[in-house]
């Protein structure tokens, strides 16, 4: 017995690249493409609040350092692609001049946490908008 399994065709690109690069750059973006506004003002709210709680927590922004060891230089990228993921927020952060230093302290802390996750939880509203977009999901 064989475990087969038959690939879906991938979509055209023209179908998806909108509404990923949409869905990155603001918040809820591809799912307002895709008009799935309830959807969208949701994710645009709790994306947008998450990181605006991280800037009023003056959390630190990643930057992309090497570290003394691997760890320091895995968290520094790796904190850096997350608030990157951020899109515009991120832009306009730093366009600004948002320059905290990374300071001790739990608030601080917790606020640096909290500008990586926005941009987490914003690459799984950009796949999820990929995924209606290709019709893998409705």
């Amino acid at each position: 017995m064989s475990s087969e399994r038959t690939r879906e065709p991938a979509p055209p690109v023209n179908v998806w690249v909108p509404v990923v690069a949409l869905g990155w750059l603001i918040p809820g973006g591809g799912h307002f493409f895709l008009k799935r506004y309830g959807r969208a003002g949701l994710l645009a709210f709790a994306i947008t609040g998450m990181y605006l709680f991280g800037l009023m927590m003056r959390g630190y922004l990643f930057q992309p350092l090497r570290g003394p060891d691997l760890l320091s230089t895995l968290m520094n990228y790796g904190g850096f692609v997350g608030n990157i993921c951020a899109g515009l927020l991120y832009l306009l952060t730093v366009w600004l001049g948002y320059s905290q230093p990374e300071v001790p302290g739990h608030v601080h802390d917790y606020g640096a946490k909290f500008l990586v996750t926005a941009g987490l939880l914003n690459i799984l509203a950009i796949v999820d908008a990929y995924e209606i977009a290709a019709g893998r999901k409705s």
